[in-house]
C-alpha cells in the first residue's frame, strides 16, 4: 500500500449558503480557492439529506433520503481530483431531534440549512481518484 507525506498549506474556512447543495457548496469553495488536495471538516444543519451507504458485496451504492431536519455532528472528508475535476468525499454523522443518529456517505441532494466548513488544504503530489478494480471503488491512485 502506498502512501505519501503531505504538509498542510491554507485553511480555507467558509460559511455555506442556506438551500444550497452540501456537496456542491465545498466543491464551489475549494474551487474558487484553487484546493487540489485537502481536509475537510464541518458542523451545522441539514434542512433534508441524502446519504449513501456502499454494498460491498454487490459494490453498488444503496441511497436514502431523510425528508426532516437534521443536526450534522461531524462532516468528514477530504478533496482530490477524479477526470481532471475537483472531488469532494466526505461522510456525515447525523442527528434527529429525538437524539437519535444516522451516517453515512454524503451524495447530492442534501439541502444546508447553516454550514460552517474548514478546509486545510494538503500539500504534496496531486491526489488523483480512480477506479479500484478490488473495490469497486473511486480510490486514490496517485499514492
Amino acid at each position: 500500500m502506498g502512501s505519501d507525506l503531505y504538509s498542510p498549506g491554507r485553511s480555507v474556512v467558509a460559511r455555506l449558503p442556506f438551500g444550497a447543495d452540501l456537496l456542491a457548496a465545498v466543491a464551489a469553495v475549494v474551487e474558487e480557492h484553487g484546493v487540489e488536495a485537502g481536509a475537510l471538516q464541518g458542523v451545522g444543519a441539514l434542512r433534508r439529506a441524502r446519504l449513501a451507504f456502499y454494498d460491498q458485496r454487490r459494490q453498488t451504492y444503496e441511497e436514502l433520503d431523510f425528508d426532516e431536519p437534521l443536526e450534522i455532528v461531524a462532516l468528514l472528508g477530504n478533496v482530490s481530483r477524479r477526470d481532471g475535476d475537483v472531488a469532494v468525499h466526505a461522510h456525515a454523522a447525523l442527528a434527529r431531534n429525538d437524539g437519535t443518529a444516522l451516517g453515512g456517505h454524503v451524495v447530492a441532494g442534501c439541502e444546508v440549512f447553516a454550514c460552517e466548513l474548514v478546509v486545510v488544504e494538503l500539500i504534496g503530489r496531486p491526489l488523483e481518484r480512480g477506479h479500484d478494480k478490488q473495490t469497486g471503488l473511486p480510490l486514490w491512485t496517485t499514492l
